[in-house]
């Protein structure tokens, strides 16, 4: 079964356009795993500091080897450019 995952960022005020920059190299790498079927950045419209990242698993092992494969990474570019902790939300798709 497939797996969403709705990943949202507020970034620094202002930080919005350099977060999406920083987190550019980020995407082309996890696009190349294994069961990523989308993994696509977002800034919002009338807030252009607020991000969503969408994901798309083929399946839980997927999404389970992508987030040892983040750990394994370490720290991210964007890591300073963020106001707060990212939001999560899962969604199983039927």
């Amino acid at each position: 079964m497939a797996v969403r995952l709705i990943v949202t960022f507020k970034a620094v005020a202002g930080k919005g356009e350099q977060f999406a920059r920083a987190f550019a190299p980020v995407i082309a790498k996890v696009r190349k795993e294994p069961g990523c079927e989308q993994y696509t950045l977002f800034r919002g419209s009338d807030d252009p500091d607020t991000l969503v990242l969408l994901e798309r698993w083929s399946d839980q092992a997927a999404l389970d080897a992508h987030g040892a494969a983040m750990r394994a990474r370490g720290s991210t570019p964007t890591d300073t450019l963020r106001e707060a902790p990212p939001v999560l939300e899962r969604y199983d798709a039927p």
